[in-house]
């Protein structure tokens, strides 16, 4: 197993993406605490897997909150090896009637929330002198998109705090890397919402002729987050079906 004996927190434990992550993560060896706002779904995966998963109901852009939910860890399981962030909402408009409510409530969210757990949970990687995080980024934050300035704008930070951070939290001789993968379109309740029209035009620019799958994504991350990628760090990996090409 490739994560056997691993302690992973993942944000947006609750969501299609982070659901993904927990299962697949979970069969590979790993204990895993989840992270998320819903307390039925929280509960749902609880019931699902039982003494493999451990739920908290935490808003991440709450300091308090994040910084007790991250000491509870480490008393419990005394390190942390593995970080997912995969946290995130979306507010679309187009920019110039984009209410600044739901332009800061994404960044916060998306953005802020990731700065916060990310930085209690890199001060225990530092003192263990190893861990690995990776943060869930989207192909909007690198080539934009209409609509979607305010989750564009999250995204492209979540890639610089990537870059920043594999640098940083390297410093000092530590072993711990830091990388972003970039979802294109994939299944999920965000993009349910989408137009048949739009999803129709987006389908014809795929060279793999299907949209992604959770699952395709929590396969990457779990690669990420095993030794089998031990010398990547600080990168940003496309997982869109060919859409960039």
């Amino acid at each position: 197993m490739k994560l056997n004996g691993k302690i992973v927190i993942v944000t947006g434990a609750t969501g299609d993406i982070g659901n993904k992550i927990c299962e697949l993560f979970i069969k590979e060896g790993a204990t895993v605490i989840g992270l998320g706002r819903n307390e039925e779904k929280l509960k749902m995966l609880s019931n699902s897997f039982g003494e493999s998963i451990e739920v908290f109901k935490v808003d991440i852009t709450d300091p308090l909150k994040v910084k007790e939910v991250v000491s509870e860890v480490v008393k419990r399981y005394k390190r942390i090896d593995v970080l997912v962030n995969s946290a995130g909402i979306v507010k679309d408009n187009l920019f110039l009637i984009m209410s600044e409510k739901d332009f800061n409530e994404v960044i916060r969210v998306n953005l802020f929330g990731a700065f916060l757990i990310t930085k209690e949970v890199a001060r225990i990687m530092r003192k263990q002198r190893e861990g690995n995080i990776i943060n869930i980024t989207s192909i909007v934050g690198i080539d934009g998109n209409i609509g979607q300035a305010n989750y564009s704008a999250s995204k492209a930070g979540i890639i610089g705090m990537t870059k920043t951070l594999a640098k940083e939290l390297t410093m000092k001789g530590e072993k711990i890397r830091v990388n972003a993968v970039a979802p294109g379109f994939i299944e999920s309740q965000m993009t349910e919402k989408i137009p048949k029209e739009l999803r129709d035009k987006v389908l014809e620019r795929l060279y793999i002729k299907r949209f992604g799958k959770p699952e395709d994504v929590a396969n990457l991350v779990l690669f990420l987050a095993s030794d089998d990628s031990q010398y990547i760090t600080g990168q940003v990996i496309r997982i869109d079906g060919g859409l960039s090409l």
